[in-house]
């Protein structure tokens, strides 16, 4: 019987007794009589049994709350607006996040939806999504001055979403896709335009080119023939038979270049009249460019 009442003596004052073991990050309230007396750190602490009693152990971690709120913006778009709010109890007021708030993420999420509503309907949607920080530094200052004075630190706030209702996702989505469909094609008639553009002067380019090349092709002919009649003019060869003697050696060298190049056809005068105006015409055109070649050699000579 002895034994017994020994055992029951030392469980009873191992549970009342004066020593009070609190954890790393906690706190625990001590009250005397039901009066608030002190706070108990983590370590071993002593209290007096029966009289002292540890009545709540607080958590010095740092916790996270996340709220969603629905919400309208100033262009009349429904949007649920979800909040990441991390906070704590402020190590220097433990008794009073205990004494004076017995819900304290009910009462954070309040603040937050106030904070919310009061920021989000001044904006358009798109203001909304590109202001998201300051928002959340918004609800944050809003939060943490409400819960300062119950003993609990705001650590951070974040907007973690803001989303609109499916339809007007879907709206988003195709004004974006027409945006973009609208860009792609303007892109792709400016590349057709500049390749047409490009084209075109490369065209102009090559009949230039074409052109300076023919044109001093007939001078360099013209030159040719020219001086071919100076020279034989100096052995006293007459005009006429000069001319039919060139005229001949350009007749052989077109049927041999037309046998060259595998041509089958070719275009001549239909009678002895025709080939005795192409004849005139020639002469005629060579006699105008012997002349002018003498016109424009007399002024050297004069000088010389």
């Amino acid at each position: 019987m002895g034994i017994f009442l020994f055992i029951v003596f030392v469980i009873v004052f191992i549970i009342l007794g004066p020593f009070v073991v609190t954890n790393q990050q906690q706190a625990k309230v001590i009250e005397r009589l039901g009066k608030f007396t002190r706070i108990a750190n983590p370590g071993l602490s002593f209290k007096i049994p029966v009289i002292d009693r540890p009545v709540a152990t607080l958590d010095l971690r740092i916790k996270s709350l996340q709220a969603t709120l629905e919400t309208k913006t100033q262009d009349n778009v429904f949007v649920d607006v979800v909040v990441s709010t991390q906070f704590r109890v402020d190590p220097n007021k433990i008794s009073t996040a205990y004494y004076e708030l017995s819900n304290p993420e009910t009462q954070i999420q309040s603040y937050i939806a106030d904070a919310i509503r009061s920021s989000i309907p001044t904006m358009t949607l798109d203001l909304a999504f590109e202001n998201k920080e300051a928002i959340a530094v918004q609800v944050q200052q809003t939060v943490a001055e409400g819960m300062t004075s119950f003993g609990f630190i705001i650590v951070k706030t974040l907007i973690t979403s803001i989303d609109p209702a499916a339809e007007v996702k879907q709206s988003m989505n195709a004004i974006n896709a027409a945006q973009r469909q609208r860009q792609a094609a303007q892109e792709l008639a400016e590349a057709e335009k500049i390749q047409i553009v490009t084209k075109a002067q490369a065209n102009a380019e090559e009949q230039r080119l074409r052109g300076l090349g023919l044109s001093q092709q007939r001078q360099e002919i013209i030159n040719g023939l020219s001086a071919s009649i100076n020279q034989l003019s100096q052995f006293g060869i007459d005009d006429t038979k000069i001319i039919t003697l060139l005229m001949l050696n350009q007749y052989m060298d077109t049927l041999s270049q037309f046998a060259e190049y595998g041509n089958s056809t070719l275009m001549l005068p239909a009678s002895p009249a025709g080939l005795h105006d192409l004849q005139n015409q020639i002469i005629q055109s060579i006699v105008a460019g012997r002349n002018l070649t003498n016109v424009n050699t007399k002024p050297n000579n004069a000088q010389q």
